[in-house]
């Protein structure tokens, strides 16, 4: 009896651009050092049997050459240099001091060890020198320069003696005490929390002399904490007054030639839906029944552009902060709260200017034509994600027959994404209830339900309609040249570079 064999799948092959060959050749080579290749042995190894990326190889080849990194010992053998090759990282520092060097040049990272480092810290962008590897061992080097610091500023609880000081750093990316003279402790007392800066590290010292340039206050209290945590994390809690002051200089009204060539949303039931804690609402539904009997959605965000023109300081500030950050019991707005929380909040019986993406949608959720443009809107109420997650729930309240249309539509889009192969990516939040002290009295648990989902649902369809219309091209059968985010299969050496990573720690 004869038997078949069982043809095995090919293995899907990578395509290779000049950047990707660069790391998997420069690799090839870090891994055996003292080995000759060629071109074809390359290719080999890479499974690559097209002549013009096996053409790429030989290109990519000669170009080592050229910068040191190779050598080529025969015509077309080539030869890793192991003494005297540099290449630029970023420096990824453990707990205990050792680091390793994060670079574009080469797929493996560098391992660093403390006495190697040369007062380079966490996120610096470093020169390194590549030592020769031994066999079956990691890749080493010694850092050689700092070409860019990537911080300066350090917050720790400060211990001071008869005659100095030190500033004992709480980052767990930062193994070294900060040395303080006594003459720079601006009033700081022993056991507060305080931020210092570092002036200098002499060649030889332990320990980088700094000054402390902000006392936080006593450890364990919430505000101190708090401020603890954003200055770790160098996230700015105040605006310079100069910022304050452009703001306050933004009027609250809406003038009538402001309105002049917006569409005009104010007569239409709008409403928003925010955590009960939030205090600026920066988007807003609206929803009406047409007289061919779709719905008309509109999906409006606040027009901050109106009031924040593009070059101005709080332009740049926002530009420089990319975003408001939350924390357990307060936000750090993004821009003052005097637009955040006042001007640009859509809250309810005032009038707002907004952007806006409009759809018709017929009532099984298609879409049946889109309009985007600059409006101008009236909030008639303010829901919390309970108040309306409630009415969906029995039917009854404020505007429920627009709320509840718009959680059936909203329904309708999710089952449409779902048979399209959208994921659904359900999480359970972790929440602390807050005392008027910043104190966690209580903790519990938040699922994400109708209510979050309804908005979640519009702000994702107003999204997509965006990006295709801002992506299609000027005639039907041009391409589309947007580019989208997708999240396409993990890629195995990715996999694989992560998972020694994760071993570090």
């Amino acid at each position: 009896m004869t038997h078949k064999k069982k043809k095995r799948k090919g293995k899907k092959l990578p395509s290779y651009n000049q950047k990707t060959l660069k790391k998997f050749i420069i690799d090839i080579f870090r891994k055996d050092a003292g080995k000759l290749y060629n071109y074809k042995q390359i290719a080999k190894q890479l499974d690559i049997k097209d002549h013009e990326t096996r053409k790429l190889i030989n290109n990519v080849l000669y170009q080592f050459v050229n910068d040191g990194k190779l050598e080529e010992v025969y015509t077309g053998k080539f030869k890793f240099i192991a003494k005297g090759a540099f290449i630029t990282g970023i420096v990824d520092m453990t707990m205990r001091g050792t680091a390793y060097i994060v670079s574009d040049d080469i797929e493996e990272d560098i391992f660093v060890s403390q006495v190697n480092l040369n007062h380079a810290l966490h996120g610096d962008e470093v020169k390194v020198y590549i030592a020769a590897r031994k066999k079956k061992r990691q890749l080493e080097g010694e850092v050689v320069e700092i070409i860019k610091q990537s911080r300066t500023t350090f917050v720790g609880v400060l211990e001071i003696s008869k005659h100095f000081a030190f500033l004992i750093p709480e980052g767990r990316n930062m193994p070294h005490d900060l040395f303080i003279p006594l003459n720079k402790l601006k009033g700081a007392k022993n056991g507060v929390k305080a931020i210092a800066e570092i002036v200098e590290w002499p060649k030889g010292a332990k320990n980088p002399i700094a000054e402390i340039i902000e006392v936080l206050g006593t450890p364990g209290d919430n505000e101190v904490e708090m401020h603890a945590i954003l200055a770790e994390f160098e996230l700015p809690y105040k605006y310079p007054e100069k910022i304050i002051a452009e703001a306050e200089k933004i009027a609250n009204e809406i003038k009538p030639s402001d309105i002049k060539n917006r569409r005009d949303f104010r007569e239409i039931t709008t409403i928003t839906i925010d955590p009960e804690d939030a205090k600026d609402f920066d988007d807003a539904l609206s929803i009406r029944t047409l007289e061919n009997g779709n719905y008309e959605i509109g999906v409006h965000i606040a027009d901050v552009s109106h009031y924040v023109e593009q070059g101005t300081l709080l332009d740049e500030e926002a530009y420089n902060r990319a975003t408001s950050v939350y924390l357990v019991d307060r936000v750090i707005p993004m821009l003052p709260e005097r637009l955040s929380n006042l001007i640009c909040s859509l809250r309810p019986d005032e009038e707002k200017l907004t952007f806006s993406a409009v759809f018709e949608m017929d009532d099984n959720a298609n879409v049946i034509s889109k309009w985007f443009g600059k409006t101008i809107i009236k909030s008639d109420r303010r829901f919390t994600y309970d108040e309306a997650q409630q009415i969906i729930e029995t039917g009854t309240g404020d505007f429920e027959d627009e709320v509840l249309k718009m959680n059936e539509l909203a329904q309708k889009l999710r089952e449409q994404r779902y048979r399209k192969g959208s994921i659904s990516f359900d999480k359970i939040e972790v929440k602390f209830h807050i005392d008027e002290n910043g104190k966690p009295i209580d903790v519990y648990f938040k699922k994400s339900k109708e209510a979050n989902k309804l908005i979640e649902e519009f702000m994702l369809l107003a999204n997509k309609k965006v990006a295709e219309e801002i992506g299609k091209g000027k005639s039907k059968n041009a391409e589309k040249t947007f580019v989208y985010r997708i999240h396409d299969e993990p890629d195995l050496d990715k996999l694989n570079t992560f998972s020694n990573f994760i071993k570090r720690y």
